[in-house]
Formats: structure tokens, C-alpha cells, sequence
């Protein structure tokens, strides 16, 4: 069972009556009908790549886990509808290639696509490098099947894009991180495969220039833009350090680095032009330094390395300190500037690690510890990281969780930040789906 049992960053190990393996969603049911009879809690798990403790059980050895690994089937792709249906266990690269197969693209894409699983995504509101042109997971799914708390199977799979039949029962499960009941299969939306996908690494001073160049981009590009990351030349230099096999685009540093693409659904040609001219109107209003431009599919996967490189680099470094976090577009410069300055005085030395899809306001705000320090000393101060973090994303007018979710890890912070009187809703909600409390105790509330 251990692979079952101990979270993706490997800090905490959890203990389980057993582990279930389900192979469709009448086993589930099945499942779900005889933890409810016992009273016995339940762990839902997909591709367990989650950062806050949701998918793995807690230390009593009360739960058991609910694999959904086994469920990996597309069940069915409509090119005219632009749909693919799916079991929750499917690997989300599994459906990018199988839309990709018929000239369609899936558009969520993330740094851990070819372990995670749809239903993880789903029950995490999962966002990735693409909101900005196409939205959260939830924005993705048109419908759900799934196993409520009591382990009856609710047939939600409908591929409708209006169905104002009341209450959306669908987003309800979307990001409640299997609190409510188990999704086992969903509908997916599907889009038109882009002529042609043009990236560029744009060199700044600072990250008020990077919203400038936000700004910019969205007025000249619109809908063409579908990538907007801004990372800090500490990211870069973390990741030289331990992949020095990619390649580092400038040789003179920078402050600060955006990672621009933009797609076209006309020609290639078409995609470079509106780059190039958004790019040499940036440097001509002093909102850009320079700019590389990729101008092979090789070289735009080189440069999206260095960004999805940037987690695996921070793993390698040691133990450090995560935040996710969103916040306003607009105040995501005076977030960075306020809260570099507290954490610097409070921890002088610390390395910041700031990365981010800063189109849809979502930072990746990570402190590691300085040179010479001792990790796991470090990680002591994770409270007191937090409270500044936090506190600061608060006064910004953003939350403490942008696309990880809240799980075990955050359940405190979220008691501390969101109003009372959201909380009695969501334990009303909770209570009324799931009486018994068995499904994923202990996560969220």
C-alpha cells in the first residue's frame, strides 16, 4: 500500500485500512454502499501529484483509499460536438493525445500531464498554462458521472453547452476535492488545433513592466494570446543550475523574464507578425529590454522547459516553502514589491522563488531557505512564512489558493481568511451531499 499512502513531495505518510482498486463506476458504487454501511472514511485518489494533502489519508489508519487509477478509458470523442468523454482515471496527456488524434485540441496542460489524472484535475479546479485563453478545468467540463456519498451513481454526462435546468450539481463537485462523492467519468470540451503556436521569451526590468506587457499583448493579440508566465532570473538560475542541459536564452541576466505564446488560427505567418510587432512596440515604449523569439517547434519547447523546469529545479534544490496564490492582475505588482520586502526583513537572506501565470493573476510565491541553511530548520518557519505570505494576499484583495486547492494542508489558512458566513454555506453543502462525513474527512473543513 505504501505508494498509496505518502503525498507527491514526500512529507507526509498517511496510514489506510486498505487500498481500493475499482475497474468501473459500479464497483465504486459498490465500494461507496459498503464504507457507508460501516461507517468506514473515504480517501478518493487519482494520479496523487496533489501539493496539499488531499489525495493521500491521514495518520489514524481509519480510511480506506479509493484508487481510481483503473478507470483510464476514453469512452468516446464527437469531432462535430467537440467533446471527449472520459473515466476520472484517465491520464490528462492520455486525452490531449487522443483529441489531438482527430485534429481537436484538449487545452489544459501542466508540468505534471503525464501522471495526473482528469478526476484530480476536475476535483482541484486544476489551471495550468492556458487559462488566460481557455479558462479553469471547470470551464473545460461540460458534464460529470458521479458517485454521491450514499454510492449511487449520478449519470451527469451531458454534453450541453446550455442546460439551465436548475441547480449546476456539476460545479459543485468541480473543486471540492472529493469531499461530496467520487467523480468517475466526465465531458470534456474540446477545441480547433491551432494553425500555428508562436513563443517568445521577453526580458524586463520588473514586474510592474510585466503587466504593462500584459496589457499590451491582450490589445494587439486578443484572444490569439494564450500564454502569459513571468519568471524571475532566480528561477532561471535555479534551473541552470540543475538541468544545465537547457539551454539559457540571453547572455546578459535580467530581472524578470515573461514566457509569451500566441496561437493563430490563420497561418504561421500570421502568428509571427503579430509577435514581432507586439514585441517591437514593448521595447519601443520601454515595457521590454529584449526578446528571443522561437522560431522552430524545438526552440518554443526549449523555452517552455525552462518554465515547467522551475518546480523540478526547486525539488532538487531542497525543501522550501510553497504558496499558491491569486490575486487582481493589477495588484500582482505591488503584491511582489510589499511582500519581497517583508519576507527579506523577517528571514534576511531567504531565496524567493516568484513564478507564475501572472495573465490569470495565479504566483507561484516560494520561499527557500538561505545559502548554508539547514532545510528542515527552515521549514520550521513555515507558520510564520505563511502569516506573511497570506496576510499580504489578503490586503491585496487575492486568495490563498489559486489552482491547488485546500486539502488537509491549507485547512486552517482557510478558516482564518474566508468569512464565516462562506464557511456555513459550504458546511451546509457538505452536510446535506455527504451526512455520514466519509467522504474525504478531514480535507477542506
Amino acid at each position: 500500500m505504501a505508494p498509496f499512502l505518502t503525498d507527491w513531495r514526500g512529507r507526509f505518510t498517511g496510514r489506510a485500512l486498505a487500498v481500493l482498486r475499482p475497474a468501473d463506476p459500479q464497483q465504486v458504487a459498490q465500494l461507496v454502499q459498503a464504507c457507508a454501511a460501516q461507517r468506514v472514511p473515504i480517501v478518493p485518489q487519482g494520479g496523487k501529484t496533489g501539493l496539499v494533502l488531499g489525495g493521500v489519508p491521514d495518520a489514524s489508519g481509519r480510511a480506506v483509499v479509493l484508487s481510481l487509477a483503473r478507470l483510464n478509458r476514453v469512452r468516446a470523442l464527437d469531432t462535430v460536438n467537440r467533446t471527449i468523454t472520459v473515466d476520472a482515471g484517465c491520464i490528462l496527456h492520455t486525452i490531449q493525445q487522443a483529441a489531438a488524434a482527430e485534429g481537436c485540441l484538449f487545452p489544459l496542460s501542466l508540468a505534471a500531464e503525464g501522471s495526473c489524472s482528469i478526476g484530480g484535475n476536475l476535483s482541484t479546479n486544476a489551471g495550468g498554462t492556458a487559462v488566460l485563453r481557455y479558462g479553469n478545468t471547470r470551464e473545460l467540463c461540460l458534464g460529470l458521472e458521479v458517485v454521491t456519498a450514499q454510492g449511487d451513481i449520478w449519470n451527469g454526462l451531458r454534453g450541453l453547452r446550455k442546460d439551465n435546468t436548475g441547480y449546476d450539481l456539476r460545479d459543485l463537485f468541480i473543486g471540492a476535492e472529493g469531499t461530496l462523492g467520487v467523480i468517475t467519468g466526465a465531458v470534456l470540451r474540446l477545441f480547433p488545433q491551432p494553425r500555428a503556436a508562436i513563443t517568445a521569451l521577453v526580458a524586463i526590468a520588473a514586474p510592474r513592466q510585466a503587466l504593462d506587457l500584459l496589457t499590451l499583448a491582450q490589445d494587439r493579440c486578443g484572444a490569439s494570446l494564450t500564454g502569459f508566465e513571468l519568471m524571475s532570473d532566480f528561477c532561471l538560475r535555479l534551473v541552470g543550475t540543475h538541468f544545465p542541459g537547457l539551454a539559457q536564452p540571453f547572455v546578459t541576466r535580467h530581472a524578470q523574464y515573461v514566457l509569451l505564446e500566441l496561437s493563430s488560427s490563420e497561418s504561421e505567418q500570421h502568428a509571427v507578425d503579430l509577435l514581432e510587432q507586439t514585441i517591437a512596440d514593448a521595447i519601443a515604449q520601454d515595457i521590454a529590454d529584449d526578446a528571443v523569439v522561437a522560431t522552430s517547434v524545438a526552440q518554443s519547447l526549449a523555452l517552455w522547459k525552462l518554465r515547467e523546469h522551475i518546480p523540478l529545479a526547486q525539488a532538487a534544490a531542497g525543501k522550501n516553502v510553497k504558496h499558491d496564490i491569486a490575486l487582481p492582475v493589477s495588484r500582482i505588482a505591488d503584491f511582489i514589491d510589499t511582500t519581497d520586502a517583508r519576507v527579506l526583513a523577517a528571514f534576511p537572506g531567504c531565496q524567493l522563488v516568484c513564478f507564475g501565470h501572472v495573465g490569470d493573476g495565479n504566483l507561484h510565491y516560494n520561499v527557500a531557505p538561505p545559502p548554508g541553511t539547514a532545510h528542515e530548520d527552515f521549514l520550521a518557519n513555515q507558520e510564520a512564512l505563511n502569516r506573511i505570505v497570506h496576510d499580504s494576499v489578503a490586503a491585496h484583495g487575492g486568495s490563498i489558493s489559486a489552482e491547488h486547492g485546500i486539502g488537509a494542508l491549507k485547512r486552517d489558512e482557510l478558516k482564518r481568511y474566508k468569512p464565516e458566513v462562506e464557511l456555513n454555506m459550504m458546511r451546509a453543502i457538505k452536510a446535506a451531499l455527504d451526512p455520514l462525513g466519509i467522504m474525504n474527512p478531514g480535507k477542506i473543513l
